[in-house]
């Protein structure tokens, strides 16, 4: 069997609250507003999720020319460089996490990552703990689409040479994950450990990762 997850707020937290102070030092370091900026980064979130944007650098360079802003190449190095940092903090599992994977994968289960994500995600994916645990990544900035579209959860299903109705999808429920993969046929698991984002999902739900081991055989 295949199990696929969601990255943030799922495997890992998703760090809101240090996004937006990580954010604020970035627009310092740009030379721009800092409620603007934060403000401008959320709402190209579907532009820097599917990396139409281009790399770390050229997203900021971009983004801080929207608000009037023109940094020079070491304000634009450290504001890449803080994100970064950011990044490699929040992609730390936890070791019940990565006890649980470990389980999973120890009784024969093909694992795989279907993540809404910005450029930074895939740059460090190599050196976290997760990579080695998992059997497939979809990334949406490196495919050019993201959830719900159905496309990147058949990108990872393909990767593992999976029918998509013989996988367990699970996820918080951001970007309507939940339903979407539902809709695949696929069994669909909210986890709310970090954060219940779909409050309104009426499917299979579990309070933490460690749950998920005695889901094997029982169907929602």
């Amino acid at each position: 069997m295949v199990i696929l997850f969601d990255l943030f707020n799922t495997l890992v937290p998703g760090g809101d609250p240090e996004r937006e102070a990580v954010g604020v030092a970035m627009a310092a370091d740009l030379g721009v507003d800092p409620h603007e900026f934060n403000r401008l980064w959320w709402d190209t979130w579907p532009q820097r999720l599917s990396g139409v944007l281009g790399d770390l650098p050229a997203t900021l360079r971009t983004l801080a020319a929207r608000l009037g802003g023109y940094p020079g190449e070491d304000g634009v190095a450290r504001a890449a460089a803080r994100r970064m940092a950011m990044t490699q903090r929040l992609l730390r599992p936890d070791d019940g996490t990565l006890a649980v994977l470990d389980a999973l994968r120890g009784n024969g289960y093909r694992l795989g990552l279907v993540s809404n994500c910005t450029v930074e995600t895939p740059t460090v994916w190599t050196r976290t703990a997760l990579a080695a645990r998992l059997d497939a990544t979809a990334f949406s900035c490196a495919l050019g689409f993201g959830k719900p579209d159905p496309r990147i959860y058949l990108a990872a299903c393909a990767a593992l040479d999976a029918d998509p109705a013989g996988c367990v999808y699970v996820g918080d429920g951001a970007d309507g994950e939940l339903a979407a993969a539902a809709s695949l046929g696929m069994r669909t698991v909210q986890t709310v450990q970090y954060r219940t984002t779909d409050p309104a999902w009426t499917g299979e739900r579990i309070a933490a990762l460690a749950e998920l081991p005695a889901l094997n055989g029982r169907r929602g």
